[in-house]
C-alpha cells in the first residue's frame, strides 16, 4: 500500500500521486516574523519535515519552498520597542535569525529555499496585474482587489458561501465590490491595526509607518495573501503537489491563495493540502497574542531535541495536541526506551564476532514485523504515533533476545544473533534517525556538530545575499567556507555543506 494523505480542498483520504512520479513540490506557510517562535509554530515545521523525510525514503525528489512572512502590521507595530528596531525591516530581521536558528535547532532538513516577502515585490506587483488584466481584481483609491464573484470556486477549501462571507477588514468596505473581496495591495503604510497594536504595547515614539513600494497603483503594500501566490509559483511554478499549513489558515488566508493563484494560472494550484491541528494548552490554542506559549529556544534549553521531537510523535498532524507536563514526562519516557533499546542491540553488535553462527528467529521476526508495521502507519496518513510503536515493540524485543542469551550463555557475545540485531540497529537508524530525525546514537553538542551548525548558519546568511542579488557576496561567503575546509555544493534541493 502506497502513501495516503487526507485532503482538506476534497475531505477525503485520497492515494498519494504528486504530479511527477520522481518529484514532490512541496510548500509550507511559514512564519510571520514579530515574535519568538513557540512550540505551537513548531508543530507544523516538525510535521512538514517529517513529511519531507518520508517522501524521502520513499524515493521522491523533494523540492520544499518555506516562505518567511517579514512584512506585515504585527512586525511594524514592534518597531522601537528595543534599541536596534528602527524599522520594520529590522524587526523582521531579527525575528528571521531567531526563527532560523530554532529550526536548526529542532534537526530541521533545510528547505531548498526560504524566500522573504520584502524580496519578492516585484513578482508580487506583477501577479496582481495579472489579475488586475483577466478581470479578477480592481484597482480604489491606490489599493487593489480581489473580486471573489470573479473566481467560481471561491470558497471551496473551507465549505463556505460567500454570499454569507462579511468583510475581512471593515474600513477598507466603502471600496469593495463584495464584502468579502480582500486586498491585494494596499495604499500608503501601515493601517489601524499597527497602529492600535503599537499603542497596546506602550511601545512610545513615533507611530509606525512600515516600508512601503512602489507600484503602478502608487505606494503602497502588499496584501498578506497574495504573497505566498507569488513566492510559491517563482520558487516552484504554477501547480504545487503539496500545500501545508496550520489548520488556523484554511480561510481566509488558504482560500484566499487557491483563487488568486488559480484565477492567475488557468490550473490548478496544489493537488493536496494538508493541515496540522493545533497545540493546545488548557483549553486554549497555544498563542503569542495570548501569552499562553512556550519558546521554541526555552523548550529545546529545557527538555532537549530529542523530547520535543518525541513529544510531537505523540500525535497524527492533522489532529489537535495538548502541551502539558504529563505529555512531556511521557514523552521522555518513550524516548529514553527507545534511546536504551537501541544502545543495547548496536553494543550487542560491537561484541559479537560478525562470523557467529547464532540465530535467534524470535528477533528476527520482530526486526521485518517492525519494518512492515512502521512502513504501513507513516503510509496511512503518517500515522506517527503507531510507527514510533512499531520502534519500541522491536525495542522489547531486542531486550529480550539480549536478556535470554545472558542469561543462557553466560554472557558469551558470540551466542548473541548478529545479522538480527545489524538489522534492528539499521532499522532504528534508518527510521527513528533518518525518517523521525532522532539523534540516535549520539548525544548533542560536540565540535563537529557545532562546526554543522555555523555551516548551516553561514548557508542561510550566504542564501539571503543571493536571493537579495548581492552574488559578490555569497561568492565572498562561500569562498570562506572553503577555506575552512567546507566545500559548498548548490543542488537543485539547495545548497549543502560538504566536510573534505
Amino acid at each position: 500500500m502506497g502513501l495516503s494523505v487526507t485532503n482538506t480542498l476534497t475531505g477525503e483520504r485520497e492515494a498519494f500521486e504528486p504530479a511527477d512520479d520522481g518529484e514532490v513540490l512541496l510548500y509550507v506557510c511559514g512564519l510571520t516574523v514579530s515574535d519568538d517562535a513557540h512550540l505551537g509554530h513548531a508543530r507544523l515545521w516538525f510535521h512538514a519535515d517529517v513529511l519531507h523525510r518520508w517522501l524521502d525514503w520513499l524515493g521522491y525528489d523533494v523540492r520544499h519552498v518555506e516562505n518567511v512572512t517579514d512584512v506585515n502590521e504585527k512586525i511594524a507595530a514592534r518597531v522601537g520597542e528595543r534599541e536596534g528596531w528602527e524599522t520594520e525591516a529590522d524587526v523582521a530581521r531579527h525575528f528571521t535569525r531567531e526563527v532560523l536558528a530554532d529550526m536548526r535547532g529542532l534537526n530541521l532538513k533545510r528547505a531548498a529555499v526560504y524566500p522573504r516577502v520584502s524580496e519578492h515585490i516585484p513578482e508580487i506587483v506583477a501577479l496582481v496585474e495579472r489579475l488586475i488584466e483577466a478581470g479578477h481584481a480592481y484597482e480604489t483609491n491606490g489599493s487593489v482587489y480581489f473580486d471573489v464573484t470573479s473566481f467560481e470556486g471561491y470558497g471551496g477549501l473551507s465549505n463556505q458561501d460567500p454570499g454569507e462571507l462579511e468583510a475581512d477588514e471593515a474600513a477598507a468596505l466603502a471600496e469593495k465590490r463584495h464584502p468579502a473581496d480582500f486586498a491585494l495591495w494596499k495604499a500608503g503604510g501601515v493601517g489601524a491595526d499597527a497602529v492600535r497594536e503599537h499603542r497596546k504595547h506602550d511601545h512610545g515614539g513615533d507611530l509606525p509607518s512600515g516600508r512601503t513600494w512602489e507600484s503602478p497603483w502608487g505606494e503602497g503594500r502588499p496584501g498578506w495573501h497574495i504573497e505566498c501566490s507569488a513566492m510559491s509559483t517563482t520558487h516552484l511554478g504554477d501547480g504545487l503537489d503539496v500545500h501545508m499549513g496550520g489548520r488556523d489558515l484554511v480561510f481566509p488566508h488558504h482560500e484566499n491563495e487557491i483563487a488568486q493563484s488559480e484565477a492567475a494560472t488557468g490550473g490548478t494550484f496544489a493537488r493536496y493540502w494538508l493541515h496540522s491541528g493545533l497545540l493546545e494548552t488548557g483549553e486554549d490554542k497555544m498563542s503569542s497574542s495570548l501569552g499562553n506559549f512556550f519558546a521554541v529556544e526555552d523548550a529545546l534549553e529545557e527538555f532537549g531535541v530529542n523530547v520535543v521531537r518525541t513529544f510531537y510523535l505523540g500525535a497524527r498532524y492533522r489532529g489537535d495536541q495538548a502541551f502539558s507536563e504529563a505529555a512531556i514526562a511521557e514523552a521522555e519516557e518513550r524516548w529514553e526506551r527507545l534511546e536504551r533499546a537501541y544502545e543495547t542491540a548496536a553494543e550487542a553488535c560491537d561484541s559479537v564476532d560478525a562470523r557467529a553462527k547464532a540465530t535467534d528467529d524470535d528477533l528476527r521476526t520482530a526486526v521485518d514485523d517492525a519494518h512492515g508495521a512502521f512502513v504501513t502507519a507513516m503510509n496511512d496518513d503518517l500515522n506517527v504515533r503507531e510507527a514510533f510503536g512499531a520502534l519500541l515493540d522491536l525495542g522489547t524485543a531486542v531486550n529480550r533476545h539480549v536478556e535470554r542469551v545472558d542469561a543462557a550463555d553466560g554472557g558469551n557475545a558470540d551466542a548473541y544473533d548478529y545479522p538480527g540485531l545489524r538489522r534492528a540497529v539499521e532499522t532504528f537508524e534508518t527510521f527513528g534517525g533518518d525518517v523521525f530525525g532522532l539523534e540516535l546514537g549520539r548525544r548533542a553538542g560536540g565540535d563537529a556538530e557545532l562546526v554543522g551548525d555555523l555551516a548551516d548558519l553561514v548557508l542561510d546568511v550566504r542564501e539571503a545575499e543571493r536571493a537579495a542579488g548581492n552574488y559578490e557576496r555569497a561568492d565572498r561567503l562561500r569562498d570562506d567556507l572553503e577555506a575552512l575546509g567546507l566545500s559548498v555544493e548548490d543542488g537543485e534541493d539547495g545548497p549543502e555543506v560538504r566536510f573534505d
